[in-house]
C-alpha cells in the first residue's frame, strides 16, 4: 500500500498496533523450541520470500499481475509467530532500503500481509488442514487454501482500511467487487507456488515440516542442505529472475486504476493515479522525505539510472542478504535469551 490511500490517523493506528503485534510475538516466540539450527532457516527464508515478492507473474486475461506475500509459505516453514517476525522484518526492510510500500503505510502493509496469514490464517486454517501429520496431498491443499483465504482477507482490509481513511475516490462497492476476485486469483497461484515449495522442503528434510507445526527440537537433524538450497534460490530469484516479470499493474494497483476508471467513466493508465499514491499533507510529504533519505535503491533501482537492469538483480541480491541478516539475527537473539533464562518482558 501506499501511503496515500491511508489518512494519517488510520495510517499511524497500524502502525501502532503492528508494533505491538510484533512485541507480543518477540515475547511469545520464547516458548517455541527453537533451536540454534532454526537461525540460518529464518534468515534464509526470509531472503527467499523478499526475492519471491520481487517477482511479478501475469494473471491471464486480466491486465493485472501479482506476487507472493510469503506469509503463508514462512509460517509452513518456521511456525506462525517466527513467520510473522521474519515477513515484518522484510517488508520493513523493502519501506526503509527500496520505498516500496508507504513509510505511513507499513503497519497496515505488515498487519495485512504478515499479521492476518501467519497469527489467523495459520492457526484457524493452515492447521486444522494438516491435522494428522504432513504430506504431499495435505501440504498441496493447506498452502492453496490458506493462500486464497489469507489474500482475500488481506485484500478486504485494503479496502477497509481505504474506507475508514475516507478515500472518496474509491468507492467501497466497485472497490471491493474489483480486489476481491482478482487477488482469489493471486491466491491460488500463490497457493501453487508455496505448495511446491513445501513440498520441496518435506521431501528433503520432514522434520522441518512437524517442528513448525508443534514448534519442537530438530534434535540431530540438519538443516545444511535446505538452508543451502533456499538460498541458491534466492539469490537466483531476486538477481535473475526478477529481471523477467510481468510489466502489468499489480492486483492493487490495477484494482485502483480500474475503480478510478469506473468512477469518471473515462481511461485512466496506471500514470493517471499518481494522485491517489502521492499523498498530501504534512504527515505523507514527512514520510516521504523520510524514505527519500534511507532507500538506497528506490523501486529496486538505481536512483540515477532507473532504467539499468543492474539496479534491479543488485536490489534483489542486496535486498535478500540484509533480510537474511535481520531475520537471522532476530533468531539468534530469541535463542540467546532462551537460554539466559531471562523473563519475556525482558525481551
Amino acid at each position: 500500500m501506499a501511503d496515500a490511500l491511508l489518512s494519517p490517523v488510520v495510517g499511524m493506528a497500524m502502525n501502532t498496533v503492528s508494533a505491538v503485534a510484533i512485541g507480543v510475538s518477540a515475547a511469545k516466540v520464547r516458548k517455541y523450541e527453537i533451536s540454534d539450527k532454526m537461525v540460518p532457516l529464518m534468515g534464509v527464508a526470509g531472503a527467499m520470500v523478499f526475492a519471491g515478492q520481487m517477482i511479478n507473474f501475469s494473471i491471464p486475461g486480466t491486465g493485472s499481475s501479482g506476487h507472493i506475500g510469503g506469509g503463508v509459505l514462512l509460517a509452513g516453514l518456521l511456525g506462525g509467530v517466527p513467520a510473522f517476525l521474519s515477513i515484518a522484518a522484510v517488508l520493513i526492510i523493502q519501506c526503509l532500503f527500496f520505498a516500496d510500500g508507504g513509510l505511513l503505510a507499513l503497519g497496515s502493509n505488515i498487519f495485512v500481509l504478515g499479521a492476518i496469514p501467519c497469527l489467523v490464517v495459520y492457526p484457524l486454517v493452515w492447521k486444522p488442514l494438516m491435522k494428522g501429520g504432513a504430506s504431499h496431498r495435505r501440504l498441496t491443499v493447506a498452502s492453496i487454501v490458506s493462500a486464497v483465504i489469507g489474500l482475500e482477507l488481506g485484500a478486504f482490509g485494503v479496502v477497509l482500511l481505504t474506507l475508514f481513511s475516507g478515500i472518496t475516490s474509491l468507492p467501497f462497492g466497485t472497490f471491493a467487487a474489483l480486489m476481491l476476485p482478482i487477488h482469489l486469483a493471486i491466491g491460488v497461484l500463490e497457493g501453487i507456488v508455496t505448495a511446491a515449495v513445501l513440498c520441496f522442503v518435506f521431501k528433503m528434510r520432514p522434520e522441518l515440516i512437524d517442528a513448525a507445526q508443534s514448534g519442537g527440537q530438530l534434535g540431530g537433524v540438519s538443516v545444511k542442505k535446505v538452508v543451502i538450497t533456499l538460498a541458491i534460490l534466492a539469490v537466483l530469484t531476486g538477481g535473475a529472475l526478477s529481471l523477467f516479470v510481468s510489466s502489468n499493474p499489480d492486483g492493487l494497483e490495477w484494482s485502483v486504476e480500474r475503480t478510478l476508471e469506473n468512477a469518471s467513466g473515462g481511461s485512466v493508465s496506471i500514470e493517471g493515479i499518481e494522485d491517489i499514491e502521492g499523498g498530501d499533507g504534512a504527515v505523507h510529504t514527512g514520510a516521504a522525505g523520510v524514505q527519500d533519505n534511507t532507500a538506497f535503491l528506490p523501486d529496486y533501482a538505481f536512483a540515477d539510472d532507473p532504467e539499468n537492469v543492474a539496479g534491479t538483480s543488485l536490489s534483489g541480491i542486496v535486498g535478500a542478504a540484509i533480510t537474511f541478516a535481520a531475520a537471522g539475527a532476530a533468531g539468534l537473539v530469541i535463542t540467546k535469551v532462551k537460554k539466559s533464562g531471562r523473563p519475556a518482558n525482558n525481551v
